[in-house]
């Protein structure tokens, strides 16, 4: 039998505790609504397919709620995703680069990013409003559907400001976010 690493001695890695505050606690509140969103999309889903599938009963609306609250689960999942930088990357340039270069690479990346979802933010606030004057309705139940656009115009707002947050951080705190790139062997 093969003796322990000095790693599975030391036991399972805890990762640090995040420090408190109400910058932290609006971070976890966003990314606590953005994973509830998650549950409501995956029930409307299960219940939809199992009341048609053992009782041939459809929901009212349930094609219109499903990708309303699709599109809702999308601009709460941007909020959340966007401030950890857990989104999808390459990181072909940036791994070849020295600290201070990936620093570069991270606020501009994150300039851009907050560039680009400010002006997506902008644009979902028009379409709440030209929404709700033209009186768009659901097609079963007659339900207008601008509150919905509404709530993803909210998850828009909070990704831009997690991604103002995030910028702050990244220039004046770089420490907030530790080590950034790691390669871990594959065995």
């Amino acid at each position: 039998m093969a003796e322990p690493t000095a790693d599975e001695r030391a036991g399972p890695r805890v990762p640090p505790a995040r420090p408190g505050g109400p910058m932290n606690w609006f971070i976890d509140f966003i990314e606590l609504v953005a994973a509830a969103f998650v549950g409501i999309v995956a029930a409307d889903i299960f219940i939809s397919v199992m009341l048609r599938y053992f009782f041939s009963v459809q929901i009212p609306d349930a094609y219109d709620f499903g990708r309303l609250l699709l599109g809702i689960l999308i601009f709460w999942g941007i909020a959340a995703t966007s401030y950890r930088g857990t989104h999808i990357t390459v990181d072909l340039l940036y791994a070849s680069v020295g600290p201070r270069f990936q620093r570069f690479i991270d606020v501009f990346a994150t300039l851009v990013l907050l560039f680009v979802v400010t002006v997506q933010t902008y644009t979902l606030y028009d379409k709440v409003w030209t929404t709700r004057a033209d009186h768009v309705l659901t097609f079963d139940l007659r339900l207008p559907t601008w509150p919905f656009f509404l709530v993803a115009w909210l998850g828009d707002v909070s990704a831009v400001l997690l991604i103002a947050i995030r910028t702050y951080r990244l220039i004046f705190q770089p420490g907030e976010f530790g080590a950034r790139y790691q390669i871990n062997p594959v065995e």
